[in-house]
């Protein structure tokens, strides 16, 4: 689907004014008969969508969230689990059907009113209306950092203590007891004055008939038994042996495999190909052609991927074929420019009174940052095997979106979206990228031209070349300090606005702000990259602001501080990193250490890296991330995500760069497109603050500090400013006066 927002839910009516608009009431009610045969069966009892329990007391979660490394399967089963007082030994967890009832409502809800605390009485309503919106926009994804502080709060844990609330109601009405006497424990009801106990699958029939309530009690976070710790994690064992399935995985009856060339240069057309150049390759079954691209169906991937190599292709010219690096930099600054002429810049943050204040401070400090084109790079190649046959389109693979991909394929093949069964995998590797349905709909179009299933696979190159790329960009700064070395006044304009909102917005106390952007037409294909707009903007602002520390001739950590003033938690998460860095002590004279501190997703995150420079390069020793989520469900999960977060940052950071070169993209594989190797890791601390604010996010939030935190350690070190990613590019020398 294309760019999801808060801007393209208020489009659809959701939102007007800021009042919710409801319309008549929709209220779903509890859909477990509606998806009882397509999850159940018939040993389980469905109590609601999310919870099934079998007759031997297993406790089943369904989950409608991909995994794909990030651990979301283990923790938003634990917060069910915990809900309904399950026992831990005997939950498993499955993965979500791309059907329609299970479009993500609490994903939308928590994503649209942002915490908001609204009657409850209207619940069951606004349940019902967010469900009919994902239903219509094909709504099942993971990502955003939503899984579990959205899905998790507004889904799992009702659905676990709304089952348990009714599982208790039916034993107090077989026992003729009241229900305040009874306990919930183990997946067993216990009334300790009798002592009787009577597990929950013996009661599941009976509470199906209860109604359950859609605002039940919720535990607080001193009653948590399962939230809170770190229990080994549901998908781990399979990966580890090699049992875990993932898209590339996949092998069916008569299964052939296809390799695909697309036009280098985005929405060229083809033209033309020379079949006859491999009809004599034996084992060769198909050349099929699309509309900006050309596949082989074969008896092996090799042999598919030789003999696209040795077609003769010809795509047509393209308006987009003149277009390099430099040209779309020069769009921007001419987009600036015109903008800032005519007046008519997109405010996005405006206060004080920015018309005077750069009249009135002397020091003031201006600065240009550039970031490249990125692309994702995921360790598991793009593949999706299809299969067209009665009608129906199955297809296998990983996706963060599988009723998204289903919706997208239906409407190319031109049937309902009930003819596509999308049979979600592991995913070896998202941050975005497979939230874009580009390779199921080449898979489909495959599938629908032979009668096997065919799997489709990309090489390395078309993954690198053919991406929907995180976007280049340009920010521009202009501040003004006052006498107490102050900001008094900041200016930032960039470019294009997507997620998170508040991307660009600053947590420091400065009186007059004035944050605007302007847009146009990206020629290069977008995508989500992990942390979206927040990986450009950390880098952006947490550099800008500290070269105004310097400017100020102050220290960078006691700077922010300063600045910090009206925001206590991150002010916290700012000392605990300062501290765990022992940030005032002494470093070797080729090394230094840098800071920063950013909010996305609801989380915030403190970072100091301490670096070497060695021969004119960088290397990254240490990293210390100090983090407030609200609160860690799973500890050792978000640990794992914090790292997860800097190690995919710092590769960006240093190597990341993707060239436009007439209209195509430069970079073709690892050798030109680098990433981080292990030798290059550095020791990475991560400390977490439970402040018991409402949940935020885990696999995103330290990507976007550990670019600036980084360069800023370079220039602690060298005295040598980065305005420019990646790292690479330079040759980093020793200055005669280093400011630490």
């Amino acid at each position: 689907m294309g760019k999801w927002s808060r801007r393209a839910f208020i489009s659809l009516g959701v939102l007007s004014g800021g009042a919710l608009v409801l319309g008549i009431a929709i209220r779903p009610g509890n859909r477990a008969k509606k998806v009882k045969g397509f999850i159940g069966n018939k040993d389980e009892t469905v109590l609601n969508i999310w919870v099934k329990i079998a007759r031997d007391n297993t406790i089943t979660v369904i989950v409608p969230h991909a995994e794909m490394g990030q651990g979301t399967h283990t923790t938003l089963a634990m917060m069910l689990a915990d809900e309904m007082d399950a026992d831990w030994s005997k939950v498993k967890v499955m993965e979500a059907p791309s059907d329609k009832e299970y479009a993500n409502y609490a994903l939308a809800k928590g994503f649209i009113l942002e915490n908001k605390k609204l009657p409850s009485f209207l619940t069951d309503t606004l349940n019902g209306t967010f469900l009919a919106i994902t239903k219509q926009m094909g709504l099942q994804i993971t990502g955003g950092s939503t899984s579990v502080r959205f899905t998790g709060t507004y889904a799992m844990r009702v659905a676990g203590a709304a089952v348990k609330e009714v599982l208790m109601k039916a034993a107090a009405d077989l026992w003729k007891l009241p229900v305040e006497e009874l306990q919930a424990q183990k997946s067993h009801v216990l009334h300790e004055k009798t002592k009787q106990s009577i597990p929950y699958a013996s009661l599941a029939e009976s509470a199906l008939e209860l109604k359950q309530d859609v605002n039940p009690r919720l535990k607080s976070p001193d009653e948590y038994t399962l939230m809170g710790t770190s229990p080994k994690r549901l998908d781990a064992p399979s990966k580890v042996n090699g049992t875990a399935y993932f898209g590339i995985d996949v092998k069916l009856p008569n299964m052939k495999y296809a390799s695909i060339k697309a036009s280098p240069v985005f929405g060229s057309k083809l033209k033309s190909v020379d079949k006859a150049a491999i009809r004599s390759m034996k084992g060769v079954h198909k050349v099929i052609s699309l509309e900006t691209a050309v596949a082989v169906i074969a008896d092996s991937y090799w042999l598919a991927s030789i003999a696209i190599n040795k077609l003769p292709i010809t795509f047509e010219d393209s308006s987009k074929a003149s277009i390099s690096q430099n040209d779309i930099y020069k769009m921007y600054l001419e987009c600036f420019e015109k903008a800032n002429k005519d007046g008519d810049q997109i405010k996005d943050v405006y206060k004080g009174d920015m018309a005077n204040t750069f009249l009135v401070d002397e020091k003031q400090l201006s600065a240009e940052y550039r970031v490249p084109f990125l692309a994702h790079a995921t360790m598991e190649p793009m593949n999706c095997t299809a299969h067209m046959h009665d009608g129906i389109c199955e297809l296998w693979l990983g996706s963060q979106n599988p009723l998204g991909f289903a919706k997208s394929v239906a409407e190319v093949l031109d049937i309902p979206i009930d003819k596509v069964k999308v049979y979600n995998q592991y995913l070896g590797g998202g941050f975005g990228r497979r939230s874009v349905p580009d390779v199921a709909i080449q898979a489909a179009l495959l599938a629908q031209e032979v009668d096997y299933p065919v799997k489709l696979i990309w090489s390395r190159e078309e993954d690198i070349r053919q991406d929907h790329y995180r976007e280049a960009n340009i920010s521009r700064f202009k501040a003004s300090l006052n006498q107490e070395g102050m900001v008094t006044g900041w200016e930032n304009q960039f470019m294009f606005k997507n997620e998170p909102a508040e991307a660009p917005h600053i947590p420091y106390a400065i009186e007059n702000q004035f944050i605007h952007y302007t847009e146009t037409e990206n020629p290069i294909p977008w995508g989500f990259w992990r942390s979206v707009d927040s990986s450009m903007h950390g880098f952006f602002t947490e550099s800008f602001m500290d070269e105004l520390a310097i400017k100020a001739n102050k220290d960078p950590y006691e700077f922010r501080r300063e600045h910090l003033k009206d925001s206590p938690r991150h002010l916290k998460v700012l000392d605990l990193a300062a501290e765990k860095a022992n940030w005032s002590s002494s470093l070797p004279s080729n090394w230094g250490r840098g800071i920063s501190i950013h909010k996305s997703f609801g989380t915030i995150v403190a970072q100091v890296v301490e670096v070497e420079i060695i021969k004119g390069k960088v290397k990254v020793h240490r990293v210390v991330c100090a983090a407030d989520p609200g609160y860690a469900f799973h500890p050792d999960g978000f640990v794992a995500q914090m790292e997860s977060g800097i190690i995919y940052g710092l590769t960006a950071a240093i190597y990341g760069e993707i060239n436009i070169e007439n209209g195509a993209v430069v970079e073709s594989n690892f050798h030109d497109y680098e990433m981080l190797r292990m030798n290059e890791c550095p020791i990475i601390e991560s400390y977490i603050i439970s402040s018991d604010s409402f949940p935020g996010g885990a696999g995103e939030p330290s990507t976007p500090g550990i670019a600036p935190a980084l360069t800023n350690a370079i220039f602690s070190a060298t005295g040598q400013r980065i305005r420019e990613l990646p790292i690479k590019n330079y040759q980093l020398e020793m200055s005669k006066e280093v400011i630490g």
